[in-house]
Formats: C-alpha cells, structure tokens, sequence
C-alpha cells in the first residue's frame, strides 16, 4: 500500500468583492476603482482581484501586484496572502520565495488558515527560509485547527513520517481522518492504507475499502488500485473479479502501470 507524498499546491482564495460592487451581477470598476484610489482596502483588494483574473479590466499581473500591495500595506490579511501568492509563482514580479516568505507570514499571524498552511509549505520544503520541519508543524497545526484540509494531511503526514514532531500513527490517523471526513482523496486514501496496514489503528480491511473508496470515486488512481486489489483477493469486500478488472481498468488510465498489468491479466482469464 502506498501512502502519498506532500502536496505543494496554492490556490488563488476567492476574490472577496462585495456586493456593493456589483450591479445586475456585472462587476462596477470604476465604482471599485474610486474606492480603492480612496484608500479602501478591501477595495484595493478587489481591484487586485479584478486585474488578476482579467474580471471587469483587462488582465495585468504587474496592477494586480500594485493593488494587492497597497492593501497589504494597510495589513489586510488576503491581500497579503495574494501578494505572497504572487512572488512564490512569479505572476507579474520576478519569482521570489523568501518574498512570498515575508507575505505569507503577515497574512498568517493574522489567522489566515490558506498562509498558514502555505508557511508551512515553505518551512516544510525549504523555499525562501531554512527548511523546519517543527516550525512547519507549528504553521500546518494552526491552519488544521480552523479546518484546512490540506493542513490537515500535511500534519497527518508529519506524524506519519515523524518529522518535527515525535513519530505517531495514531496522531497521523485522528489528522488524516479529519481530512478525509471533509472529501480530500490524498487523506482517505492515506487513511485507508493505516487500516489496511494496522498502523494507528487496529488493523480492518472493510474500514480500509470504505477509505479506498470514497478516494477512487474521486479519481485518486492510486486508491482505485488498491481497491481493485481488494476485489481480487477478497480482503474487506466480497471478492468480485469482474469489479476487480473494472478498477484496476482505472487506475490504469490514471497512470498506475501496476492496475494495467492486473486489467490484461483479468482479461485474459475473460473477467
């Protein structure tokens, strides 16, 4: 059973614009422009927003900065975490990590959940300040306990792997349990692999099926494998050839070569 490796991921959060902002669903720029040009921070924000997206105005990574940078500077906490967002990928400003460090952080020690967890990214991989696994641990627990679920994972991984923390498969479990309860694949296939293993857990092959389920529905190739895996042998599911072939079929398209072989090999004995 394979267990995932960390995610490195960091979305765009959701532009923020008010409803004043808006007439008949279209957004007003130039009502969002004299705010900002006022000084308005959420306003500077949306603006930021705006030229980011290409909403309203024409896309200009180089305005977006500009704005998100004003209202970052009034310590409006999104626009901080977007202007981080924006040195760690390079979008209109020289890509910059220990920049994206100095947002991120700002953002995060107002209880930004998303800069949080991107704080603990950095610290993790050693992007932008020497790499923490303990003050990683320290960001990722802060965002896991608003609910962020790839902080979540990412803490249940720690525990896993014991790094920055002292090792825990029971702590990885209660982590990546709370993950998965909220639809994250990586964390419901992790948690199915605990079961399936007995790490953490007491080991229940019908508990890891459930878990390697909920993550196949989702795509996640590798859990499909797994499950098809269980099919064949019969281990927490009904033993079923027919739907063995059918997920090891999956996994195969999602690029798990293993599932192909399996796939063949079930064909062949005409499944």
């Amino acid at each position: 059973m394979k267990h995932s490796t960390k995610l490195l991921a960091a979305a765009l959060i959701a532009l923020g614009l008010n409803q004043a902002a808006w007439a008949d669903g279209v957004l007003d720029f130039r009502e969002t422009l004299q705010a900002a040009e006022r000084g308005n921070a959420q306003a500077q924000f949306s603006l930021g927003g705006m030229y980011d997206k290409g909403q309203g105005v024409r896309q200009d990574y180089a305005e977006a900065i500009r704005w998100y940078r004003k209202a970052a500077e009034q310590g409006y906490a999104e626009a901080q975490f977007n202007l981080g967002l924006m040195y760690d990928s390079g979008r209109g400003v020289r890509q910059d990590d220990a920049e994206a460090v100095k947002w991120y952080r700002q953002a995060a020690a107002q209880g930004f959940p998303q800069a949080q967890y991107n704080l603990g990214l950095m610290y993790d991989n050693g992007d932008g300040v020497r790499q923490d696994y303990a003050e990683a641990v320290k960001w990722y627990r802060q965002a896991a306990e608003q609910g962020y679920a790839e902080a979540q994972f990412n803490l249940g991984l720690m525990y896993a792997k014991g790094y920055g923390v002292r090792q825990d498969d029971a702590e990885a479990v209660r982590w990546y349990r709370k993950a998965a309860e909220q639809g994250y694949a990586e964390a419901q296939f992790n948690l199915g692999a605990m079961y399936a293993t007995g790490r953490g857990v007491r080991q229940n092959y019908a508990e890891a099926g459930k878990w390697f389920r909920q993550a196949a529905e989702q795509g996640y190739a590798e859990a499909q494998y797994n499950l098809g895996a269980m099919y064949f042998t019969g281990g927490g599911v009904h033993q079923d050839f027919h739907l063995s072939k059918e997920w090891f079929g999956k996994a195969c398209d999602g690029g798990v070569q293993e599932g192909c072989g399996q796939y063949r090999y079930l064909n062949q004995k005409g499944y």
